[in-house]
């Protein structure tokens, strides 16, 4: 019995995320810690702003309208600040971009204090928020590589999405609850509140002084960055993938209609449905630690992003809000599988010194095309119905990620472990052939 049981334990160690870096690091414990908390702070926003905009005006068009608020900033500062990274201290600009989002959560709290503010001025705050979170969160993602070693980023970034997608279950729930009890002036004031922790973790934070001394203009620099991603298509293949499954086959925006209509729930029940891909999620970012032995990391990537897809199709056709949360559950399992594989892929083939600018485009990716997600849902909702836009857009979703492969085939042929250390740019990290 001893062996046995010592066999199930290996067993269990083999899969279990790698916490390693939560021992080791100081500077990464106080960095998570902090992103937790103000996670939570942002997701209880998320589910905030569209309840605020559907309960004003009735429109799903105009909660999917939220998302093209968002991704035109975003993609603007992605692509006119994105290099800034590289160029100065991280530490310095996390606290920077931490305090201004901050001061949106609290206009937000302002304006439903005073009166109930028009739709354009929420809409213009967002607006804002995402040119700043364009800086902020590939800042961040930057910073990682820098706290642990080599042997410890699988695990590190594998945490990285767990916290996140814990925060992505614990805030929205925690967003329902507060909007049915305090309003959305409670809801604001907890966001508000959730960057005081995040600012604290960031000042205690080592200096994150930029490792090349190199000062090109900040033209050539993005230029720079983008021939990087150009001449690699593994990684220009899962900007792709990701974009069809964030387009098509996210269904956040008709969330509110759904809970309204197909699930007859409340805002506590709209709360569970944008917590339970993050429930999913949080299960299989744990369970990761068999990535970090994986040599086909590409192929996972494919195949999480097709279950992500039927999951979607099948959450169409459901009425019954348990099974609805079950297969969103599924749905963001797959989702954050594919995250820490294309983020692992990502970091080994990135050199610090590009590192910045490449996250910031990877950023742009996954947060602009959620924003293009909720555009594209809230539509097609408001021409159809809310549950034609689910199934037509996990078929599309499908459709264009069959296409990807075949346009970017060494994504499935991709071979590399995510211990591997990344190059540098003397290894002459912008050669090979362009796509």
């Amino acid at each position: 019995m001893p062996s046995a049981l010592r066999r199930v334990s290996a067993a269990l160690t083999g899969v279990a995320v790698d916490i390693g870096p939560l021992r080791e690091s100081k500077p990464f414990r106080r960095l998570s810690a902090g992103q937790v908390v103000s996670l939570i702070g942002r997701q209880i926003t998320v589910v905030a702003v569209p309840y605020q905009v559907y309960t004003t005006t009735g429109s799903p068009a105009l909660v999917g309208l939220l998302g093209l608020a968002q991704v035109v900033p975003l993609v603007g500062t992605s692509l006119a600040l994105g290099g800034i990274v590289d160029r100065v201290d991280r530490r310095r600009l996390l606290l920077v971009t931490q305090a201004l989002l901050g001061l949106c959560s609290l206009a937000l709290l302002l304006g439903v204090l005073g009166r109930r503010p028009p739709v354009l001025f929420v809409f213009v705050v967002v607006a804002v928020a995402a040119a700043l979170g364009a800086l902020d969160a590939p800042t961040r993602t930057a910073i990682v590589p820098n706290l642990v070693s080599a042997k410890r980023l699988p695990g590190a970034l594998s945490l990285n999405i767990a916290m996140y997608q814990v925060a992505l279950i614990a805030g929205p729930a925690l967003g329902g609850l507060v909007i049915a009890h305090l309003g959305l002036a409670g809801a604001y004031l907890v966001d508000v509140a959730s960057f005081a922790a995040a600012l604290v973790a960031v000042w205690l934070l080592p200096p994150q002084p930029p490792h090349s001394s190199h000062r090109e203009p900040m033209l050539a620099a993005l230029r720079r960055g983008f021939a990087f991603i150009r001449r690699r298509p593994v990684i220009l293949g899962g900007y792709a993938m990701d974009l069809s499954a964030m387009i098509f086959g996210l269904p956040r925006a008709v969330f509110p209609v759904l809970a309204a209509t197909t699930f007859r729930t409340n805002a506590q029940g709209l709360g569970y449905l944008y917590s339970a891909p993050g429930a999913g999620a949080v299960l299989a970012a744990v369970s990761t630690g068999w990535m970090s032995r994986s040599t086909r990391l590409g192929r996972v990537v494919v195949l999480s992003i097709a279950l992500w897809g039927a999951a979607i199709i099948a959450f169409g056709f459901v009425t019954a809000l348990w099974v609805g949360l079950l297969l969103l559950a599924i749905a963001g399992a797959a989702d954050a599988v594919s995250a820490v594989c294309r983020t692992a892929i990502m970091q080994t083939l990135t050199p610090d010194e590009l590192r910045g600018r490449v996250t910031a485009t990877y950023f742009m990716v996954v947060v602009g095309g959620p924003f293009l997600g909720d555009l594209e849902a809230g539509v097609v909702a408001g021409a159809t119905s809310a549950r034609v836009s689910v199934v037509s857009g996990g078929v599309l979703c499908l459709l264009g990620l069959a296409l990807c492969s075949v346009a970017f085939p060494q994504v499935w042929g991709y071979r590399g472990r995510a211990t591997d250390a990344p190059p540098t740019l003397t290894d002459d990290a912008l050669a090979g052939p362009p796509v």
